[in-house]
């Protein structure tokens, strides 16, 4: 028997935050904040309880995929179990029951005690459940079997969230995974990286993805020329992961269409006060 999952925000900081920001984030806005790992600041990384709480608050996160020595496929970043569990191991040596027998929110802190190693069949359960069709899921795909993709979608397709999800990872440099991932749907959302603006034109003909996953800050002139080429545009790296306002500003007044951040709170805020500023 699992320990209860505890309210998503349950910290006097998180809570706090909730309440300012629950139903406030930006209609309409171009940019779509997504949280690394979950809000990694706020509640333990890659569980149930920090997935809730971007739920919650209509952020979306990020997440990982990885597969159990059984063939599950399990949410957790590293390839073994020791930093965000009170075990030892390689996730891939260790069965389902043996990774949810590990409690992977006290290392975080003692009131997410109880927290396990969720399932990716758990994880897009709750996104359905929760009904917050806006959010954009990012999906790293970390195993690098070749069924992971086929698996990956089709239990997206079970819970029909596939649409909500865009595929990064091993995704953006590797052609074959974008293959795989296109023949389990056509309807997959696919990354293509351009490291600098010199690569965008070959991501934005890659033929096998409709986002390109930039590492730079693209001018408006660079994002439109990716959305007349039927591609939207997410960024991710050190130019937006930290606290960078500047390069926030930048990247949304160029019609960015997903961020990827350690600080989705205060991104969100600030976008939330843009939109305000713009009426």
């Amino acid at each position: 028997m699992f320990a209860p999952i505890p309210r998503p925000l349950t910290c006097g900081v998180l809570l706090a935050v909730a309440l300012s920001m629950t139903c406030c984030r930006p209609a309409g806005a171009q940019s779509r904040v997504v949280a690394h790992r979950g809000l990694l600041q706020h509640a333990p990384e890659n569980t149930l309880a920090n997935f809730a709480s971007c739920l919650q608050l209509q952020i979306g996160f990020e997440l990982d995929v990885q597969r159990s020595r059984d063939g599950h496929l399990v949410c957790i970043h590293d390839d073994t179990v020791d930093r965000t569990t009170d075990g030892k191991g390689r996730v891939g040596d260790l069965s389902l029951a043996q990774l949810r027998k590990l409690d992977a929110g006290s290392w975080f802190d003692t009131s997410f005690r109880g927290q396990r190693i969720p399932t990716i069949d758990e994880v897009f359960a709750m996104i359905r459940k929760s009904r917050a069709t806006r959010t954009l899921i990012a999906v790293d795909l970390k195993g690098d079997d070749e069924r992971i993709e086929h698996d990956t979608v089709r239990l997206a397709r079970r819970h029909g969230v596939l649409g909500q999800l865009l595929f990064i990872g091993r995704t953006i440099n590797t052609p074959v995974v974008r293959r795989r991932l296109r023949r389990a749907s056509g309807k997959s959302h696919v990354a293509a990286l351009a490291q600098t603006a010199a690569d965008l034109q070959t991501a934005i003909d890659d033929p096998d993805s409709d986002w390109v996953y930039v590492r730079f800050v693209p001018t408006p002139a660079e994002t439109a020329r990716a959305h007349r080429g039927k591609k939207q545009v997410f960024i991710a790296g050190k130019t937006v992961s930290g606290l960078e306002s500047k390069n926030w500003r930048l990247v949304s007044g160029a019609g960015v269409d997903g961020i990827l951040t350690d600080f989705a709170l205060p991104l969100a805020a600030q976008l939330r006060r843009k939109q305000a500023a713009a009426k």
